[in-house]
């Protein structure tokens, strides 16, 4: 029964062991200078541009074979030539501005460099809707604000155009 219980509990170790994988050491090997860009707050329609740098690290060309985004609203460009050990390449980011709220895009970047051949970079931020006019159009109609009297706060509806006031 001891015997028993040993080899089970020996089973179970080694099963929930990690297998390590064994990096070549020759090939090419990437490294980011950052993995993730905060934006922070920008204005809609304002610069959704940012620059991921990499060093090929390895002692081989380093060849990126895709760079894909999570969505439309994400453009990526990238260095399209193979990267020689020790030079750097970069991967530019486009996000559409024009849609306001948070986000968080990712772009998954697949390459030949043995010790990382996947890469997941990250952009987050948070798009800030424009500034609104006092007057809004709501179905046709014209709302301006009116005097308030006292303690009562209103809106007067005005049908079709009214002239601007200096």
């Amino acid at each position: 029964m001891i015997c028993l219980f040993a080899a089970m509990t020996f089973g179970v170790a080694k099963a929930q062991e990690v297998e390590k994988k064994e990096v070549p050491a020759n090939g090419a090997r990437i490294t980011f200078a950052e993995l993730e860009h905060q934006y922070g707050t920008i204005e809609k329609g304002g610069n959704g541009d940012c620059e991921f740098t990499f060093t090929n690290e390895g002692n081989e060309p380093l060849i990126l074979q895709n760079v894909k985004a999570s969505c439309g609203c994400t453009t990526p460009s990238y260095t399209q030539k193979p990267v020689m050990p020790g030079q750097t390449g970069t991967i530019k980011v486009h996000y559409n501005t024009n849609n306001a709220g948070a986000f968080s895009k990712t772009v998954t970047v697949t390459s030949n460099a043995v010790d990382n051949p996947r890469v997941v970079l990250r952009i987050k931020g948070n798009v800030k809707q424009g500034a609104t006019n006092a007057q809004s159009v709501n179905q046709g109609q014209m709302r301006q604000p009116v005097k308030v009297e006292k303690d009562m706060k209103a809106l007067k509806t005005v049908e079709g155009p009214q002239p601007i006031k200096k």
